[in-house]
């Protein structure tokens, strides 16, 4: 298994930023790629970033390209977001995920910080 422990989320104003960390344990030997998606109230969640574990390619959602980020130190198994121009509609739970060996989806899903963004 792997465990994922997210942190930095918070309060901001709009047009600010913050960066979100998630790290890894357990088995990350394992991990393929990491993703962050985020759900707001009475929204389905939603695709955020991710990033190939091992060259470090990234993708992202069309609602956060130019304004976020993603990044990992492989070495201490963690996984960055980097939020910038952070907007109203940012505000959600964010959530790191990993997808691993063997998998056909993101095995494994951290607790999840809080991102509120006042206008």
């Amino acid at each position: 298994q792997v465990q994922l422990v997210e942190s930095g989320g918070g309060l901001v104003q709009a047009g600010g930023s913050l960066r979100l960390s998630c790290a890894a344990s357990g088995r990350t030997f394992t991990i393929l790629r990491m993703g962050w998606f985020r759900q707001a109230p009475g929204k389905e969640r939603a695709f955020v970033a991710a990033i190939n574990w091992s060259d470090g390619t990234p993708n992202y959602g069309d609602s956060v390209k130019g304004r976020f980020t993603i990044s990992r130190d492989n070495a201490k198994n963690t996984v960055y977001l980097q939020m910038s121009g952070l907007k109203p509609e940012d505000t959600a739970g964010y959530y790191c995920a990993s997808w691993n060996k063997g998998g056909l989806k993101y095995d494994y899903w951290g607790q999840g910080t809080q991102v509120t963004v006042s206008s």
